[in-house]
């Protein structure tokens, strides 16, 4: 927790120290993912009695699925991940192009921030860095939806095993559906947190891929804790801005039934909010990674040390 706080302090000063940059970031780069991303949320937002077309057609493929896999697709909480997984499916899919672009930039643009080079940093290099993103962001969905795809087998094990002992009763299926809940969040958590830091490796030290992948693994090693709080942090302020969008745009235009000017300059201010806490949560994350190397570094170091002074003494 004290780790944490520490990072999110130093973020916040690093991201004032360069407010310039990140504002322009923000505004040019990012501005465009985050309309796609509250715009895939308005349209998951139910203008009558009946929800988004696509959202139903996905939510309907997911409980077929379910259901041919003999997970129990009546239970609350197979119910709720049906429409989580179908809002997921539906915003990364409508955001990816942007993602695969203005984010990837913008976070190649970070990096340069990041990396003192007294040289100043030429086409060429952004282009690297840019293309070392996109691969990793590409490796990132792969592992992703691997990830799922292993979790949602090894539960269609457990249930078939509980179908073939005839355990059908409500009150005991509730017991592997609580401990499916527990290791669905604890699986899909952590994977998250390693993509999210590969992003970061494959900008600063210009890697790609399952390259990256690794050595965020080996980075995040014991400081799992601090970075689900980091998260944490992050994904909070997100929501309250994309709760805001829905209570202030999404709803009034639903009310009113037209999209008058006013509204599209409260939007662009709301969006705008929301381009600013996403540069904030990519600063967050690149000095994450600069508190994981440079303890890994010192414990390096040390161990190294201790074998000299042993080989020494021998």
């Amino acid at each position: 927790m004290a780790e944490a706080s520490r990072i999110i302090g130093s973020s916040i000063h690093s991201f004032f120290c360069h407010y310039h940059t990140f504002a322009s970031v923000a505004t040019v780069l990012i501005l465009p993912c985050s309309a796609a991303t509250l715009l895939s949320q308005a349209l998951l937002f139910p203008s009558s009695s009946s929800s988004s077309g696509t959202l139903q057609s996905v939510s309907g493929r997911l409980h077929s699925l379910f259901a041919a896999a003999t997970f129990p697709a009546d239970n609350s909480f197979f119910a709720l991940l049906n429409l989580k997984l179908s809002q997921t499916i539906f915003t990364s899919i409508f955001t990816l192009p942007f993602c695969l672009t203005f984010l990837c930039l913008a976070k190649a643009s970070i990096a340069l921030t990041n990396i003192h080079d007294p040289q100043s940093p030429s086409l060429s290099s952004f282009l690297k860095l840019y293309t070392n993103l996109l691969h990793t962001h590409l490796f990132n969905i792969f592992l992703i939806i691997s990830a799922n795809s292993a979790v949602f087998s090894s539960l269609f094990m457990v249930f078939e095993f509980f179908d073939f002992l005839g355990i059908k009763s409500s009150s005991l299926v509730l017991i592997p559906t609580g401990i499916a809940a527990v290791f669905y969040s604890v699986i899909f958590s952590n994977v998250a947190i390693v993509c999210n830091l590969a992003s970061i490796v494959s900008a600063m030290e210009r890697c790609r891929g399952y390259n990256a992948i690794l050595r965020a693994w080996v980075l995040i090693r014991g400081k799992v804790t601090a970075a689900l709080f980091l998260a944490l942090f992050s994904n909070l302020g997100l929501a309250a801005i994309e709760a805001l969008f829905q209570m202030r745009i999404t709803r009034a235009y639903h009310r009113a039934g037209r999209f008058d000017l006013s509204l599209f300059f409260e939007g662009l201010t709301v969006t705008y909010m929301y381009s600013i806490l996403s540069v904030l949560d990519i600063v967050i994350s690149f000095s994450f990674f600069k508190s994981c190397r440079h303890k890994l570094l010192a414990k390096y170091n040390i161990e190294l040390e201790l074998e000299e002074k042993g080989s020494l003494v021998v």
